[in-house]
């Protein structure tokens, strides 16, 4: 559509999706994207001789079942792993993370879009 092809990954309820938007430019790039589950998915582009993967992730929320959550991390690390070192990567998405009100060492990164205590996992995660 107006010169963007999205590759998307997700239920038809459209919950837990992951995605990638990519122009005209750089869609003749693309050799690859594998769609691994409906909050993991990746899209590898050969630009000369640079092999660059991507991934996207969306991460299980702290209220879900905790053998969901452990799923998704062992499901990226294989993921990630299955990446040759020769290959950039690079990846995004949004982890759940949560540090609560107070920046409590993170004033240089740290919004003003949280609220309460930290999560009982105390995970922090930001990708740019």
């Amino acid at each position: 559509m107006d010169g963007y092809t999205l590759w998307y990954s997700g239920s038809v309820r459209h919950r837990n999706g992951v995605g990638f938007i990519v122009d005209e430019e750089l869609r003749e790039h693309v050799v690859e994207v594998k769609s691994v589950s409906n909050r993991l998915m990746s899209i590898k582009l050969v630009f000369g001789g640079s092999t660059i993967n991507v991934i996207s992730a969306y991460a299980p929320q702290i209220g879900l079942d905790e053998e969901e959550r452990k799923e998704f991390w062992e499901v990226l690390d294989e993921v990630v792993r299955s990446i040759p070192s020769t290959e950039k990567l690079f990846l995004g998405g949004y982890f759940n993370g949560h540090i609560g009100s107070l920046s409590r060492g993170y004033d240089d990164v740290h919004g003003d879009f949280s609220f309460g205590e930290r999560n009982k996992e105390d995970i922090i995660f930001w990708v740019f």
